[in-house]
């Protein structure tokens, strides 16, 4: 498993944080766009956000499975790159807890089948006994396939202190 060395942290769970404020804040948030593509269209994203948040809390790997695509990719703010069985491998790192946060700056951009979602947050995490806090913004990008979204990629970049 990749670590981050400045804070011992593996690189895909500043992802985990990420979407946890993402499906906090996406149902209210959603762009001019997107409601105007539909509430069909909108309320399917906002459930696939809402139900990504509800398998990362529990650490559900059936269900991330199904949410992310098989060709998922992940570039973490170290720059490392991740597909879809390196990330889902992170959760089973044991005593790994995100504490809870809201995402700033949200956004929701759709365009037919696809979506990017993302904003800013302050992810507070323990492991090992340890506490650790960065600032983040992220990317991700969703897109429907047989009526059902589904997470592609995501992009995550540490903001500056």
């Amino acid at each position: 498993m990749r670590r981050m060395t400045s804070c011992k942290m593996p690189a895909s769970w500043s992802c985990v944080a990420l979407i946890l404020g993402a499906s906090i804040s996406l149902p209210l948030s959603l762009s001019a766009e997107t409601k105007s593509n539909g509430p069909h269209h909108s309320g399917n994203l906002a459930l696939a956000v809402s139900r990504y948040h509800r398998a990362t809390v529990a650490k559900d790997i059936s269900a991330l499975s199904e949410i992310v695509t098989d060709d998922y990719m992940l570039v973490n703010s170290d720059a490392t790159i991740q597909g879809k069985d390196s990330y889902l491998a992170d959760f089973r790192v044991p005593g790994f807890k995100i504490e809870p946060y809201l995402m700033k700056r949200v956004f929701t951009r759709t365009h037919k089948d696809t979506a990017l979602t993302g904003g800013a947050f302050q992810l507070e995490w323990t492991q090992e006994g340890r506490r650790y806090s960065r600032r983040l913004q992220a990317a991700h990008w969703w897109v429907r396939k047989n009526g059902r979204w589904r997470l592609a990629y995501t992009q995550l970049t540490r903001v500056p202190d």
